[in-house]
């Protein structure tokens, strides 16, 4: 229940991870605290979608001046890539396997963010985590439906079938699942957070990468640094939006929601499909060559322009916290697709992305892979404020999430139920990532019909899911208005929002 204590807002999409943060909240911790702890508790109980071995982009407000702050600790392509045997294999990136893997910069993120603006003890932050590896953690409804979904791919790697599909047989919804090595991984980084990537849990880290097959060595690992910088920002509607700038995709965020001024479904369709036109041709690192942030900002691209997209449809965490003061994290992790490139270190435990399939292969485009360049990325964390209010965004949803936070991001500020303001029906737009052919609207029943006819004027298909739909985007948000919090958390996952 919303409560004018002294406290914090967290929504986050598992159990567990929400009871991490309110014990964090309990010891005197800061929403940031919050944060990182529901999200080192998520690298345990949801695996098919984030991981010590993934990605992580964040956003921070802190109490005072309310400078927002971007943390992209996004890992690079590894500086030994062999590019012309990339493009020699095919015309588009491996979907999964060691080549697919970059540098995870998810450790590197979460102790950026503790260092910054946490209050407690970085190893405190982690106990939890620890304990549920160590002593088992229930499966989810949501990792179920994702074990057999993927269960072709978790059976050819020995460490991920053991881990989740034991001789052959998909672990079921309560089954109790532990990982020892993953808990010893954990207690080393509580111990030492740098070492992930420069000391011998490192060289360890190398060790697996390599066994896997993967050309992410040692050096790559402590070449990865946490990039905090500014935030791109846009006004509607009295209220202000800031997300991650490139190689974060939250330009489209900005871009789909300015371009619908009217708010309404057919004019959100519009400017959705405009801005993943804009991605398509523009996303990609600046660290590799210049980015045309104005056209993605402005959901431009060349008329005409064909632009074929990676197969990986997204799997995502969001955390959201905010405390009374207006202090905001939202915090967005990942693996990629799910269970990532489909393998896992036995010796650590970690589970690793598939991040680099997001990479281009064709020569001038600003997502082309290159050494230390990072991929486009889907991650797409949001921060809102207005007078007296301040809001944390966040979604699973991939390549899809900035069109799924712009279907709720005004309602997150208006709304007196946040609760049935994420539950309601919703339409993403995608292509292979849904497994679909041809650009397609896929609309859960009860979304507007105004969408899907402006997705028909727009030569899309359009297709509806027979219910409720994890690829709809599971979204988290907390708020403070009026020095009220309240939170949310999508029923279409396995968590909760409080108020701690």
């Amino acid at each position: 229940m919303p409560t004018k204590a002294h406290s914090v807002a967290v929504a986050a999409p598992h159990q567990a991870a929400v009871d991490a943060a309110a014990e964090a909240v309990a010891a005197g911790g800061s929403p940031a605290d919050a944060a990182v702890a529901a999200a080192a508790v998520l690298a345990v109980v949801y695996p098919h979608q984030c991981s010590l071995g993934g990605d992580l982009i964040a956003l921070a407000r802190p109490a005072g001046t309310g400078e927002v702050h971007a943390v992209l600790s996004a890992g690079a392509a590894p500086r030994n890539i062999d590019v012309a045997a990339l493009r020699a294999a095919s015309d588009r990136m491996p979907p999964g396997g060691p080549l697919s893997v970059t540098v995870p910069g998810a450790v590197a993120g979460l102790r950026e963010i503790s260092r910054r603006w946490g209050q407690l003890a970085w190893a405190d932050l982690l106990r939890s985590a620890i304990r549920l590896a160590r002593d088992g953690a229930p499966v989810s409804a949501g990792m179920a439906r994702a074990i057999r979904s993927r269960a072709e791919v978790l059976d050819r790697d020995p460490g991920l079938a053991a881990l989740v599909r034991p001789g052959g047989r998909s672990l079921s919804e309560g089954e109790r699942f532990v990982q020892p090595a993953l808990a010893r991984t954990l207690e080393r980084v509580a111990e030492d957070p740098d070492g992930f990537y420069r000391g011998a849990l490192a060289a360890d880290v190398a060790a697996g990468l390599a066994a896997l097959g993967s050309p992410v060595d040692a050096d790559d690992l402590a070449a990865h640094e946490a990039e905090v910088t500014r935030p791109l920002t846009a006004e509607r509607a009295g209220s202000r939006w800031f997300v991650a700038p490139p190689p974060s995709q939250g330009a489209l965020f900005l871009a789909a929601l300015t371009g619908a001024p009217d708010g309404t479904p057919a004019a959100l369709v519009r400017s959705a499909r405009a801005a993943e036109l804009a991605r398509d041709a523009h996303l990609g690192d600046p660290r590799g060559g210049p980015i045309d942030v104005d056209a993605l900002l402005a959901g431009r691209s060349e008329p005409g322009a064909a632009h074929p997209v990676p197969v990986a449809a997204g799997d995502t965490v969001a955390v959201t916290a905010v405390g009374t003061d207006g202090t905001a994290v939202s915090l967005i992790m990942s693996v990629y697709q799910s269970f990532g490139a489909g393998i896992m270190d036995p010796a650590t435990g970690l589970i690793f992305h598939n991040r680099g399939s997001a990479f281009r292969l064709e020569a001038g485009h600003p997502g082309v892979v290159g050494p230390g360049v990072r991929p486009p990325h889907t991650l797409c964390p949001v921060i809102g404020q207005a007078d007296g209010i301040v809001v944390a965004l966040g979604c699973q949803g991939g390549r899809a999430q900035p069109w799924i936070l712009a279907q709720v991001a005004d309602g997150t500020v208006t709304s007196d139920d946040l609760t049935g303001l994420v539950g309601r029906p919703r339409w993403v737009i995608g292509s292979r990532e849904l497994g679909r052919q041809r650009p397609t609207l896929m609309a859960e029943p009860g979304a507007p019909e105004a969408a899907a006819e402006a997705a028909r004027e727009l030569g899309l298909d359009v297709a509806a899911w027979p219910g409720p739909d994890d690829d709809a985007g599971h979204v988290q948000v907390a708020r403070v208005r009026g020095g009220i919090l309240d939170a949310a958390s999508d029923p279409r996952a396995d968590g909760r929002a409080v108020v701690a």
